[in-house]
């Protein structure tokens, strides 16, 4: 069994009765928010050796799947499927740009390529290049700052899944798109994104965002990763490094996540 990143929502409201509980105006995150009928109690999150959390918000994950590459996904995981399936996305034989090779960008390469897509890295990190076409099985890489790269697949993508919290450009991005293309964006940039009105007035492009999914899609994704072997790359650290592994994090030092290992790490205990 499983919990994502919220354990409770309002139950009532429209999004809730929809099944987009990740919507819901009083959604409680898992870690550091506040308990609805609970008096308030803050939440604990991953860190927590004991976890109370009402049964609608628990999945079930796979037996297949190892614990450990598993775990990313009910947060990572349903954020870049949930996108591709509600935007109709994920028909094979479509083209996807995922933007950014990180924690979500490689999860997006797994889950298009397993949905049969073909599958175009944008990334400003040459570098990555062998990672995302060897490894991940990207059918193609751009270098984001390579404009003779970027005209050459103008025009050319059904849609893509923009997974990066830095500031970047969008225009570039749209570019890509096809008339009546969908671009979603995942990430959290701190400034606002400059998106050119007659860009998408002219292609019919659309723009939208998108903040995980509900427990069904959790559901959703997680039995779809069962059957085709999915997880996320991860790192498994102890309770006594996740002051390193914060530190690592800030210096993006990391493929493609830290998973906590609570159960199994020696913490000392006083007599």
């Amino acid at each position: 069994m499983g919990v994502g990143y919220f354990v409770d929502s309002c139950r009532s409201c429209d999004s809730c009765s929809k099944g987009y509980e990740s919507y819901c105006p009083q959604l409680v995150p898992t870690s550091n928010g506040v308990g609805l009928d609970d008096g308030g109690a803050t939440t604990q999150g991953g860190f927590s050796d004991v976890l109370v959390v009402r049964v609608h918000y628990v999945v079930r994950v796979p037996s297949s799947l190892p614990p450990a590459g598993a775990a990313p996904l009910l947060c990572a995981g349903v954020t870049v499927f949930s996108p591709l399936v509600q935007y109709a996305l994920n028909a094979p034989g479509k083209h996807l740009g995922v933007v950014g090779l990180g924690g979500l960008g490689h999860l997006a390469v797994r889950f298009g390529k397993a949905f049969g897509m073909k599958v175009t890295v944008i990334s400003t990190s040459p570098g990555k290049r062998d990672e995302a076409l060897a490894r991940l099985g990207a059918d193609a890489f751009l270098v984001s700052r390579d404009p003779a790269q970027m005209e050459a697949a103008a025009g050319t993508m059904d849609g893509i899944v923009d997974t990066v919290s830095a500031d970047h450009p969008v225009a570039p991005l749209l570019d890509l798109l096809k008339p009546m293309g969908q671009m979603v964006v995942v990430g959290f940039p701190s400034k606002p994104l400059e998106v050119p009105a007659f860009g998408l007035v002219t292609g019919g492009k659309r723009v939208a965002g998108s903040a995980g999914g509900g427990v069904g899609e959790c559901q959703a994704m997680l039995d779809f990763a069962g059957e085709h072997g999915i997880t996320a790359d991860v790192e498994v650290v102890g309770m006594d490094y996740v002051n390193t592994a914060i530190q690592r994090l800030e210096r993006n030092d990391v493929r493609y996540r830290f998973v906590v290992d609570v159960a199994g790490s020696k913490l000392g205990v006083a007599a």
